[in-house]
C-alpha cells in the first residue's frame, strides 16, 4: 500500500465545478497567471482562505477540499511558510499539475463550505 500524507486545498465555486467534473480525481490546469499550485498541509490555514479570502471574490463561495497523495511523490515539492508557521504550503509548479493528479490516492472530498454570510 502507499504511504499518503493529507493536504487541503481551498477553492472557489467554480474550481469546485471543475473537481466535481474530473469524478472528485483531478484539479483544473492552472491560468497562464497562475505558476505555482498550493495545496496546503493543514485544513486551519485551509479554512482560513477559503472563508476570509475566496467568500470576498468571484462567485463568493468557499470550499475547503481534502485528499491524500503519495507521500512519497509530495516530498519531492518545496514546502514554504508564508506567514505564521501554520500558514505551510507545497509549491507544485503549474506544469506539473497533470502528473501531481495522478499520484492523488482516492477521492478529493469538500470538508467544509462558507458563503458571505457565514463570515
Amino acid at each position: 500500500m502507499v504511504e499518503t500524507v493529507t493536504l487541503y486545498r481551498p477553492v472557489v465555486l467554480e474550481e469546485l465545478k471543475l473537481i466535481e467534473e474530473s469524478g472528485w480525481r483531478r484539479f483544473p490546469p492552472r491560468l497562464p497567471e497562475q505558476p505555482i499550485f498550493y495545496p496546503v498541509t493543514n485544513e486551519g490555514y485551509a479554512v482560513q482562505i477559503a472563508r476570509d479570502w475566496n467568500t470576498k471574490t468571484g462567485s463568493r463561495h468557499g470550499y475547503v477540499t481534502k485528499f491524500e497523495i503519495d507521500a512519497a511523490y509530495a516530498a519531492g515539492f518545496d514546502r514554504r511558510i508564508v506567514g505564521g508557521r501554520e500558514h505551510e504550503e507545497l509549491w507544485v509548479p503549474a506544469d506539473e499539475l497533470e502528473e501531481f493528479n495522478l499520484k492523488i490516492v482516492g477521492p478529493i472530498t469538500v470538508t467544509q463550505q462558507f458563503t458571505p454570510a457565514e463570515t
